[in-house]
């Protein structure tokens, strides 16, 4: 076992990764391997799967690794209930500070997690959120297609400043998260959101590289049909956004 195992005796962890998963059990070990190479020596952290009701084996072989890292949580929805549920609730149950997300199929490389995480500590309370830009895209032509033309149509409503809000490697401050509007989709507008709250975003470019295996089971804001709703959601969330009054009590 390394040193960075998280006993119940022992302090939180300073980083949490949380990893959504629904029905990945072949890439479950080696994705947990790469995180462990990634960052043992560098942070006491934790790694938190939420196992979004998968339907194959995932459950059984998160069971078996976590015999072996004690800094290995599963976390289980009874029922399927979409990526940004299974964020939301892994951020939520996550101990350390800084949370770092990424996706559970390996397209996702973890060696890209110190940049981010080194990035929100660096910011200190002023940066919220650390966002992986995507270089290399392994999907298919009409995938990126998609998802390029998404993103323009989502920059020209909200001007974020993001090219890619689909890549789910990231780092944030927990308490950034937190305090964030919840709804089906928010992964999708995280810097447009981290924005409004008034927090700084730092973006590092990553290396995309293919999945390790299976097909993917999560969409993308690659459907403007189904995401359209949602864009002029958070554009009127951000129109609506007043200062927060300072208060003091009086004693």
């Amino acid at each position: 076992m390394n040193d960075q195992a998280i006993t119940s005796g022992q302090p939180a962890p300073d980083v949490s990764i949380v990893v959504p998963v629904r029905n990945e059990q072949d890439n479950v070990a080696p994705l947990i391997a790469e995180i462990a190479a990634a960052l043992d020596g560098r942070w006491a952290y934790e790694i938190v799967y939420v196992n979004d009701g998968s339907t194959d084996s995932t459950g059984e072989r998160l069971a078996a690794e976590m015999r072996a890292r004690k800094n290995l949580r599963q976390i289980r929805h009874a029922a399927s209930s979409g990526q940004s549920a299974a964020v939301r609730t892994g951020i939520r149950m996550a101990r350390g500070k800084i949370v770092a997300t990424l996706d559970g199929d390996g397209q996702n490389n973890p060696a890209f997690l110190p940049s981010l995480i080194e990035a929100i500590e660096k910011g200190g309370d002023k940066v919220g959120l650390a966002a992986g830009q995507r270089v290399g895209r392994k999907d298919t032509a009409f995938k990126r297609f998609q998802s390029r033309t998404a993103n323009r149509v989502r920059n020209m409503i909200l001007h974020d400043g993001t090219r890619d809000t689909g890549c789910g490697l990231k780092a944030l401050r927990r308490d950034v998260f937190l305090a964030l509007p919840y709804f089906d989709g928010l992964h999708r507008f995280l810097p447009a959101l981290v924005r409004r709250e008034g927090s700084d975003i730092v973006y590092v470019d990553v290396i995309d590289r293919p999945r390790h295996s299976g097909v993917s089971n999560y969409g993308f804001f690659d459907r403007l049909w189904i995401g359209i709703m949602d864009l002029f959601g958070v554009w009127w969330l951000i129109r609506r956004k007043k200062s927060t009054p300072v208060a003091t009590e009086v004693t």
